[in-house]
């Protein structure tokens, strides 16, 4: 049985229930963070609660736990689904139950929320095809650095790749490649490691600043700059990242082969270099 934990407590999946009226469900009020464990080890916390803070404070809304409560309480909760596994815990925190009002509540009563599922072993020979994305205009808001739980764009802009046979779709602003509509972006041009710099319009992913330091910690030419979308239709690789894709290969954009449709050198280096930081992460003790 899955538990999961809902404000103080831990409980059983279908034991946990939130109130019709919370802001949550009414307005989409809240913020949320996914984080992925490794062997029962949690994967660059400090890193997710800082960002899990920034969300927070952008949506004007306090941090309801320290962040030593918020240790505790994922690893409690690793612990009690599969302490030595691989797992992806999800978090969200919303304003709380309040009349419906679009004005903020003065005292908000915070919903807390967090569960534990297996997260899917990554096979490098698996992802060498690998997958088929599509371009489209980004018709989001402008404060996509912010992980709303208000995610109806997003939804739709991912299921226009489905709908294709396409996994994702990679967002266009202003004649900018930004980044997924549910990952981060990166190319490869001129044997260099290019992804859009941080900014109002894309969220900073963890796994995106690994990839970075990693290539920095091993010599890998890297820039944060942004990237054109003709710059993009002619990258030599294209890859998306996030906490559950991990990094994944685009081989195919809007049908057309990525360089010559396969995973390329540079994605087999960062890929392999990933998942020895992975290793030495399991390696640690609890």
């Amino acid at each position: 049985m899955t538990i999961v934990y809902l404000n103080g407590q831990f409980l059983p999946e279908n034991q946990a229930y939130i109130s019709v009226l919370d802001r949550g469900f009414i307005f989409g009020d809240g913020v949320y963070e996914v984080i992925p464990v490794y062997g029962g080890r949690l994967f660059r916390i400090n890193e997710h609660i800082d960002r899990l803070d920034n969300s927070l404070n952008a949506i004007r809304l306090t941090n309801p736990l320290t962040r030593q409560e918020w240790s505790n309480v994922l690893k409690t909760l690793v612990e009690k689904n599969g302490i030595g596994d691989d797992l992806a815990i999800y978090l969200q925190i919303t304003r709380g139950v309040a009349k419906r009002n679009h004005a903020l509540p003065e005292k908000p009563q915070h919903t807390v929320f967090a569960m534990a599922n297996p997260l899917a072993t990554t096979n490098k020979p698996e992802l060498l095809s690998g997958i088929a994305a599509i371009t489209h205009d980004d018709y989001r808001w402008k404060n996509c650095h912010i992980k709303s739980i208000s995610l109806l764009p997003n939804i739709l802009l991912r299921q226009q790749a489905i709908d294709t046979g396409a996994m994702e779709t990679i967002l266009i602003r202003d004649g900018e490649a930004t980044e997924g509509a549910a990952s981060n972006l990166f190319i490869v041009d001129n044997d260099t490691i290019i992804t859009p710099p941080k900014g109002p319009f894309l969220l900073p992913g963890i796994t995106r600043d690994l990839v970075l330091e990693l290539a920095r910690k091993n010599g890998l030419a890297h820039q944060e700059t942004a990237i054109t979308e003709t710059v993009l239709q002619q990258a030599q690789e294209i890859w998306l990242t996030s906490s559950m894709k991990e990094i994944m290969p685009v081989t195919r954009l809007n049908g057309v082969p990525v360089s010559k449709g396969v995973a390329g050198p540079v994605w087999s280096t960062i890929f392999d270099l990933f998942q020895c930081f992975k290793q030495q992460l399991r390696a640690q003790s609890l």
